[in-house]
């Protein structure tokens, strides 16, 4: 009776305006809830907590992979990303829920993400932005590592090579941790990196929980410094400027693993044929900022020519200690970074691969089980889709192709997972 009464004295074009402001905010009201049902479907952050890895409420425990291919097949006109979308509907099928990949590939090649200082290949960063997206429409977290210590993609004697085009004297690629303007090289990468809006998703890399974890460095050598000092010191540095700009996710190293001058007793566990490379476990991961302690596995490289027994034995020890040392001195999550098995060692079988993984997972998921689940996963390495067979790595593995290596990854990761929800 009230809308009648009012209605009798309005005019037309009254009539026409009031009704486009009620379809106007109908149209807002429906954005909003759109919006809001987006923000719901995000998962929430992985956070360090009591010495494991923590998600919503819930114990975030993982079993994933490694795929450094991916951005690159994401820019590329002739792939446009199916590869990686296939992979990530393979890797989830799998109950593969982590994926390790590079966010770098630095120098002057037509494929490179940071062609000079600060200056990328936009077409390459938003392969970088599918990877993060298709990570998310498939249900899983990526961590991203920031630069490569090898020369394959660029890596940190790229760096240095970029001072020295401008006119710089940088002798030594070890430089690369103590240059002033090398590590400001770096620091923009980092600073860049985070700051990046993602063209698909429409958000910051640091404000994405797909995102679970950044990475420092791949594997990182300083072997001008056995101490290991001048390696800490630059963690320490790049660890706190990281963490002023994104303190939401996860931040952690890189290393392979190798024990340093802090803790003589424990050198001798490293591998056999290790030398002191300039970095120290304990020392590095020391640094607050830091959120977890990580290791790789590669024994068929570090213990070449010995006995499948000898690499089993082995790397169950080398978990065991790492894993004991993360929790009883460091206080911190640990995890197993890439281990893989090469099939162009002599007398390599799909059994001795199959053997190798069982070792691994069973290790991972015992201590987890019995340490209140600080051992909170591991990455393999690495997975392929069909149509690679040009990039053989030798530790590939193609889930569509090769069923008892997918039966294996997918009993662990239902093992981890119910795990994770356990009390």
């Amino acid at each position: 009776m009230y809308m009648q009464s009012i209605q009798k004295v309005l005019t037309p074009f009254k009539l026409i305006a009031m009704a486009k402001l009620v379809r106007s905010q109908l149209f807002l009201c429906v954005l909003a809830l759109v919006a809001a049902t987006a923000a719901a479907d995000l998962p929430g952050f992985v956070e360090s907590i009591d010495k494991t890895f923590w998600t919503e409420g819930s114990t975030f425990l993982f079993n994933g992979f490694n795929a450094h291919w991916l951005m690159g097949d994401a820019a590329s006109p002739l792939s446009n990303g199916s590869k990686v979308t296939a992979l990530f509907k393979e890797a989830a099928a799998a109950g593969l829920t982590v994926c390790r990949t590079w966010a770098f590939y630095d120098g002057f090649s037509d494929d490179s993400l940071q062609v000079t200082p600060g200056v990328y290949h936009e077409q390459v960063f938003k392969g970088l932005d599918f990877v993060i997206s298709e990570a998310r429409n498939n249900g899983l977290r990526v961590i991203l590592s920031l630069v490569n210590n090898y020369n394959d993609y660029g890596g940190r004697a790229q760096y240095v090579d970029w001072a020295r085009r401008a006119g710089l004297v940088v002798p030594s690629v070890d430089d690369f941790y103590t240059h002033d303007i090398v590590r400001g090289y770096f620091k923009d990468h980092i600073e860049y990196m985070l700051n990046r809006m993602n063209t698909f998703t429409k958000m910051a890399y640091k404000n994405d929980p797909s995102i679970m974890a950044w990475e420092l460095i791949n594997e990182p050598h300083c072997e001008s410094d056995p101490s290991g000092k001048i390696f800490t010191a630059w963690v320490q540095e790049m660890a706190t400027f990281l963490k002023t700009i994104d303190n939401n996710h996860l931040l952690g190293v890189g290393l392979e693993g190798f024990y340093g001058s802090s803790t003589p007793d424990k050198v001798k566990l490293n591998n056999p044929n290790a030398v002191q490379i300039g970095v120290d476990f304990m020392e590095v991961h020391k640094v607050i900022q830091i959120d977890y302690a990580t290791v790789h596995a590669n024994p068929d490289f570090w213990l070449k020519g010995q006995s499948e027994d000898k690499k089993k034995e082995f790397i169950n020890q080398w978990l065991w200690n790492h894993w004991k040392d993360s929790l009883e001195v460091l206080g911190k999550p640990f995890m197993l970074g890439a281990f893989g098995k090469t099939k162009k060692d002599p007398g390599y079988s799909k059994q001795i691969r199959n053997d190798f993984y069982s070792t691994v997972y069973d290790s991972i998921y015992s201590i987890s089980k019995n340490g209140h689940k600080t051992f909170t996963g591991g990455l393999m390495w690495q997975l392929f889709v069909e149509g690679m067979e040009s990039q053989d790595d030798g530790f590939e593995i193609i889930l569509s192709q090769d069923a008892s290596a997918t039966a294996l990854i997918l009993n662990q990761s239902k093992k981890m997972g119910e795990l994770a929800g356990a009390a």
